[in-house]
């Protein structure tokens, strides 16, 4: 059985994969846009807001769907972002898919609302729980993370640079997919029914980040150089921007966007073992082919920088730098990128910096530190 689809979430590296994927399973693909994109996707396109709900419904009185994908997330995963895009927007979107009767809807969510402590994870339970209850057939795919999240230091190891890890390196585990399979997964979802109404949390191989970086200095020939971050340092700059964001909002945002980098750097994206409490990579469903030491290998072998695409958002300047791949975004992988640059000056507080590509991930950096790291 082949589908119509409106693809939401279209032109990050996942929605694109995604494209691809529907139309090689011979289904019939639209994607809501909000500008043209500078790649052609392998899709027709409808421009519109997608956080619109009147743009929304034209779109879907534009052709007959049976089904809608949406990868759409927050940029940043702050509180007013969050609930906007990933629960407001998310459930504009299920209102219309009601009242255009298309009977399923395939959510792409992210298995850290399994435990949550920030805005955009409870954003995100809200609306998959008024996906359950909504009467419409529907898939809530909770990824652990992504390849391109987890890419973000190949230039600095290729530069020579130490690998920086939060603590030991160990603290958190993740089971990382590439886009494809984790494309292919979400396009099955269409006419798998074991995959109908279920929550369906899902991986690759389980890799801890000091595993991945000794992999990373192996494909280089190189002798391992490690830097660790002490998480202290992350709780340093929370509770210094927490301070002045009694009267700045402006870092009051940024201390949100400080503690959900703490979150990546200091719990696993596995399914939490329930009679445990434990993160549990023997639980925690794996598929697809793709491995993410090939990807290192072919980055390698290319001499080529990762398209981390929305995993990418903040690019500080100097200082310490992580990527905290968020939400589907989390699909969303925190080894730490960036710079660590000793200190000259009294401790201070970086900017978040956008990089040009825009995306999912947030980078916490120190412009200075009292004592050397």
């Amino acid at each position: 059985m082949t589908h119509s689809v409106l693809r939401l979430g279209a032109t990050g590296t996942i929605g694109r994969a995604t494209a691809t994927a529907l139309i090689a399973r011979g289904h019939a693909v639209t994607c809501l846009v909000r500008r043209a994109p500078a790649i052609p996707l392998a899709a027709p396109i409808l421009i519109g807001d997608v956080t619109d709900r009147a743009t929304l419904t034209a779109a879907l009185k534009s052709r007959p769907f049976s089904a809608i994908i949406s990868g759409l997330a927050s940029r940043t995963g702050t509180a007013a972002d969050a609930w906007a895009i990933d629960h407001a927007a998310h459930a504009s979107r299920l209102a219309a898919a009601k009242a255009a009767n298309i009977p399923q809807f395939i959510l792409l969510s992210a298995i850290c609302v399994q435990k949550p402590r920030l805005a955009f994870q409870h954003a995100k339970l809200a609306f998959e729980a008024s996906l359950a209850t909504s009467g419409l057939r529907y898939s809530i795919v909770r990824p652990t993370a992504c390849f391109k999240s987890l890419s973000g230091q190949i230039n600095r190891l290729r530069a020579g640079q130490a690998c920086l890890l939060f603590g030991t390196g160990r603290l958190t585990a993740c089971k990382p997919i590439s886009d494809a399979d984790l494309a292919a997964y979400l396009t099955d979802c269409l006419t798998n029914p074991a995959r109908h109404d279920q929550i369906l949390p899902i991986g690759g191989p389980a890799l801890t980040p000091i595993a991945m970086g000794r992999e990373f200095f192996r494909l280089l020939n190189r002798e391992p150089r490690f830097r660790h971050v002490p998480v202290a340092l992350i709780d340093m700059i929370i509770a210094s921007l927490n301070a002045l964001g009694q009267r700045s909002p402006r870092l009051k945002a940024k201390a949100e966007l400080a503690c959900i980098g703490r979150y990546y750097a200091t719990e696993s994206r596995l399914v939490l073992n329930p009679a445990t409490g434990h993160y549990d990579a023997d639980l925690t469903p794996e598929t697809g082919s793709d491995s993410l030491f090939d990807r290192y290998a072919r980055l390698i072998r290319d001499h080529a920088s990762p398209d981390r695409g929305d995993h990418a958002v903040f690019c500080p300047p100097g200082g310490i730098a992580g990527d905290f791949s968020q939400k589907n975004r989390d699909p969303g992988g925190p080894i730490l990128t960036g710079s660590l640059k000793r200190p000259s000056q009294p401790f201070g507080i970086a900017g978040f910096h956008k990089c040009p590509t825009g995306g999912h991930s947030s980078g916490l950096g120190l412009k200075s530190l009292k004592q050397p790291l």
